[in-house]
């Protein structure tokens, strides 16, 4: 490699090492809502345990290899900060999916990770274990860029932008060009290719963010349109306790004895006759509310 294309390299392995820190710190402000709120509903751990089982496949490949120590540097960092995310998360996380994230995490990053080590350290060796890490950090490499995208369904059914990472979706696009070029100058085709479908994927993000950014989310028409049912019920309710009347009667202890007698009443506006007995005046309430038909 001649003087002027590895400094070429160097800067843009430099670029990308600052870059993907930004992509590292992109998830703040996502972590700030689930603080707020208390809760991780609507946000999912996926992305943090797929970056973090990434960073430490990225580092195996590099200890494999010996011209690549910026991915080393860039990835003990991302390794660090996607274990903070993970525990935030399971903190803050209702039950069920707390349990649906250490699923995740023991067979991706004790199953996974482990077997990958151990089954290349003993069916490969030299340059064809390289190899072998090389394709497999190309594949997961991909899902680190599809995983954002689970977040797209949501934002096409919701037409709301809430859950959507915006300043992840332009960092890993930003990532993904510095690292293909990287990888490009350095020859080494694991590197390049999956930034590829980085950069297109955060194209694709970033396209529906600003298209459903001003849009008004479903959830909210539903709600809107629940609570004027309930408006107009209680409208209709109103009109029948127009219907009711309330008589006054006398208090307990006020009539003699000798005032109780039988009493039967005229017949009112709908007909019906209303006959008051004699009762002892013992528990008497101070109105009653006569529904009329």
């Amino acid at each position: 490699m001649t003087g002027s294309l590895a400094h070429l390299t160097l800067a843009f392995g430099l670029l990308g090492n600052v870059v993907s820190f930004m992509v590292f710190l992109a998830p703040i402000p996502t972590f700030y809502k689930v603080y707020k709120k208390k809760s991780t509903e609507g946000f999912q751990s996926a992305p943090y345990v797929v970056g973090l089982f990434s960073a430490m496949l990225w580092i195996y490949y590099a200890l494999l290899k010996t011209n690549v120590m910026l991915l080393i540097t860039i990835n003990a960092v991302g390794c660090f900060i996607e274990t903070l995310y993970i525990c935030f998360f399971l903190f803050y996380a209702p039950k069920k999916a707390r349990m649906e994230s250490l699923r995740l995490i023991v067979l991706l990053i004790v199953v996974g990770f482990g077997l990958i080590v151990v089954l290349t350290q003993v069916l490969a060796s030299g340059a064809t274990r390289a190899v072998i890490v090389g394709w497999i950090c190309l594949i997961f490499s991909l899902c680190v860029f599809v995983a954002p995208m689970g977040v797209v369904r949501q934002v096409i059914k919701t037409k709301s932008v809430e859950y959507m990472p915006i300043l992840l979706s332009v960092a890993l696009t930003l990532s993904a060009v510095m690292w293909f070029f990287y990888g490009l100058l350095l020859g080494d085709f694991n590197i390049a290719i999956p930034n590829v479908l980085g950069f297109t994927f955060g194209i694709l993000q970033m396209i529906l963010y600003f298209v459903y950014k001003n849009k008004k989310p479903v959830t909210n028409e539903k709600i809107s349109t629940f609570e004027a049912k309930i408006s107009e019920m209680e409208e209709q309710k109103i009109p029948e306790l127009k219907d009711h009347k309330i008589i006054d009667i006398v208090k307990p202890g006020s009539l003699k004895h000798s005032d109780i007698l039988p009493v039967v009443a005229k017949s009112n506006k709908n007909g019906y006759d209303v006959a008051v007995e004699p009762q002892v005046p013992f528990n008497v309430p101070n109105h009653i509310i006569e529904v009329t038909a």
